[in-house]
């Protein structure tokens, strides 16, 4: 269930989402952290652009859809994202396994 409209943003960003920080074949996340509306290639774009200090998703909310396909451009609620075994549910494309030593900068553990 996409949002619309969707913002991006990020530090170099391209069409799939791979930024200056993450750009490997596998690195096609945005994710959009609790604070803002902007999907960001990764914490260090949000760092870099948004001016504040990034909130994390609480457990609570993770049926929010916080999560960007740089392939499809499906968003994805924060709980497919963190059970879909590190590939798109609606496209099949593989997602970063390493985005995984990341999470507690975006959700709740």
């Amino acid at each position: 269930m996409p949002l619309a409209p969707i913002s991006l943003a990020g530090t170099n960003l391209n069409a799939r989402t791979q930024c200056a920080h993450y750009h490997s074949e596998r690195d096609i996340i945005a994710l959009r952290l609790k604070c803002c509306d902007t999907f960001y290639g990764c914490i260090h774009c949000h760092e870099e652009a948004a001016g504040h200090a990034p909130v994390v998703w609480p457990k609570a909310e993770f049926a929010t859809h916080a999560v960007y396909c740089g392939n499809c451009h499906t968003t994805l609620s924060i709980s497919s994202y963190l059970a879909c075994g590190n590939s798109c549910p609606a496209c099949g494309a593989a997602f970063n396994p390493g985005c995984a030593n990341h999470y507690p900068l975006y959700f709740e553990q």
